[in-house]
């Protein structure tokens, strides 16, 4: 059987629109592909419509592979230039799927037991990994997908959402003293963030808080009866200690509404890998249950979710070594 090039696999798979919550024709290539070469293929249903995608190469593996085919939007096709490899996915995620599915057929073919494990909703709620978690296994490594820069990350911070509401009364603006404006409040409410002392962790640093999104009011001249903004934060502690510092700031003034969380993981190395720590959420804390995690990618998360999202197509190459690599040396520690 020839040879996989992780290139031409990362265009064949980013070819396909898989926003998050239409991942269906990423996953319907990626297993073509893979049954095309022999692998036992099974979906995993994590809602209408979308099912991840679990490749073995016999039973009881005991490493797995992993990473996610769901795309933030828009969805940009392929294009290679320059030794590089432009568009949605390209870094985050397609190329690295693309260079797992090379090196799970060489550890395949050097007689290890492996399996490959595409999820969807990782963008946005993490469903394709809990759905992935009841799903019985036998994995006792799991080796997840993120762009690292190409090095092995030593812990990844958390994340948490939050939606914040302020209620006012409408009035003509005119006469303010008639009213309460909402987003008025809001706006000072949000300008007080950046005083607030927030948990700082000597391996991941500080938590972070970001005001994704702001709304309120219903015509200039009349005082806005609501508002609200929705906030993400990068934890690095508990999220149970930064939602009691998030309510001490909102006590009196606004109503919270906390979203899906993810907690803050620190993870294992192993010697002969450049190390480090990365500021974004990953799968890995929903996969419990497929072994000892371990994270790793090519390409640069600060290229992931632009419009001139790229992955160097020799990084692409040079990680099928280091996957097959890690597959390896993290067996051989258990």
């Amino acid at each position: 059987m020839p040879a996989l090039d992780p290139v031409d696999i990362a265009v064949h798979l980013m070819e396909a629109d898989s926003t998050s919550g239409r991942e269906e024709p990423a996953i319907a290539r990626a297993e073509a592909l893979l049954q095309g070469r022999g692998w036992r293929c099974q979906r995993i249903p994590v809602g209408p419509g979308r099912d991840n995608l679990l490749a073995t190469s016999g039973d009881l593996p005991k490493v797995t592979l992993s990473t996610h085919l769901d795309t933030v939007p828009p969805f940009i096709p392929p294009r290679r230039e320059g030794g590089r490899l432009y568009g949605r996915g390209a870094c985050d995620a397609k190329g690295i799927a693309a260079s797992m599915i090379c090196a799970a057929d060489r550890l395949r073919a050097g007689g290890v037991s492996v399996a490959l494990l595409f999820v969807v909703g990782e963008e946005t709620s993490h469903d394709g990994a809990r759905a992935a978690n009841a799903h019985q296994t036998s994995s006792t490594i799991l080796i997840d997908g993120e762009p690292t820069e190409s090095t092995l990350a030593v812990g990844t911070k958390g994340a948490i959402r939050a939606t914040v509401r302020v209620a006012g009364r409408a009035a003509h603006s005119a006469y303010p003293d008639l009213g309460r404006s909402a987003t008025h409040e809001l706006v000072q409410l949000l300008a007080g963030l950046d005083a607030i002392a927030l948990p700082h962790d000597s391996v991941l640093g500080a938590t972070t808080i970001n005001i994704g999104f702001v709304s309120g009011g219903v015509a200039d001249n009349v005082l806005a009866p609501a508002a609200e903004a929705r906030l993400m934060a990068r934890l690095v502690a508990p999220a149970a200690e930064f939602r009691a510092i998030l309510d001490a700031w909102a006590a009196g003034r606004a109503e919270l509404e906390y979203g899906v969380t993810v907690p803050p993981v620190k993870l294992t190395t192993v010697p002969g890998f450049a190390t480090s720590v990365v500021a974004f959420a990953t799968d890995i804390p929903a996969l419990t249950n497929w072994g000892k995690p371990y994270l790793f990618g090519p390409g640069s998360i600060h290229q992931a979710h632009t419009d001139g999202e790229f992955v160097e197509e020799a990084e692409l190459v040079k990680a099928v070594d280091a996957y097959e690599l890690l597959a390896h040396e993290a067996l051989a520690r258990l």
